[in-house]
């Protein structure tokens, strides 16, 4: 039982620190995005605003659509798996961000960086199974509190880390701390006792849209 509860702690401690990373990665760019916009070549205070816009929100477009699918191959495949996907994922993708030179680079970069979310909604999925029931509520809320830190000092940091090292420099940093969670991830949390979910007990999107529709 000792040996049980360790590992649930351990994943626990792991999750945090990948979802305070990942909430980082989300903020930390928002505030010198106009002006690594215009360092690309976008000039004119309205499409500096549209570019900016865009290249900020198609990342949340992106992932909200795709969701789904990220939920639907973790019931089959685990939520490790999709934990080692998504940091790995997201810091190849930030790591490309330092080196584009055209606006449509970074809006695709950033496209792509949505389709390869889901890290925080799989965390906390990973955590509800593997911690015990009695402290399933404790132990979301202590991920919550990862993934809002970092949503909260992204911005202050990325600021921060701008004014010292430059703007470009600020993509690599992040790339990096993903790449600590990819490998926290790989090496420290165990997901034990999971259950393939099979598919007549999955709720495709088609049954989802019917049941909007029925609504």
């Amino acid at each position: 039982m000792p040996r049980n509860i360790e590992s649930w702690k351990i994943n626990l401690i792991s999750v945090w620190f990948g979802c305070f990373f990942t909430g980082l990665a989300i903020s930390q760019i928002i505030p010198f995005l106009p002006l690594y916009v215009e360092t690309l070549g976008v000039t004119g205070a309205d499409a500096l605003s549209l570019w900016s816009g865009l290249i900020f929100s198609v990342t949340f477009i992106v992932s909200a659509a795709v969701a789904p699918l990220w939920g639907s191959l973790a019931d089959r495949k685990g939520r490790k798996l999709m934990l080692l996907r998504a940091s790995f994922g997201m810091g190849a993708v930030i790591l490309m961000q330092a080196f584009v030179t055209e606006a449509w680079q970074l809006l695709l970069l950033r496209a792509l960086m949505g389709l390869t979310s889901g890290y925080i909604p799989n965390a906390m999925a990973l955590v509800a199974a593997q911690v015990p029931r009695e402290r399933s509520g404790w132990a979301l809320s202590c991920v919550s509190t990862g993934q809002i830190s970092g949503v909260i000092l992204g911005p202050m940091l990325g600021g921060l880390l701008a004014d010292w090292l430059g703007l470009r420099l600020v993509f690599i940093v992040t790339a990096a701390l993903l790449l600590i969670s990819f490998l926290v991830t790989l090496f420290l949390i165990k997901e034990s006792g999971y259950k393939r979910v099979s598919k007549q007990n999955r709720i495709g999107g088609r049954y989802f849209a019917r049941w909007i529709i029925q609504s």
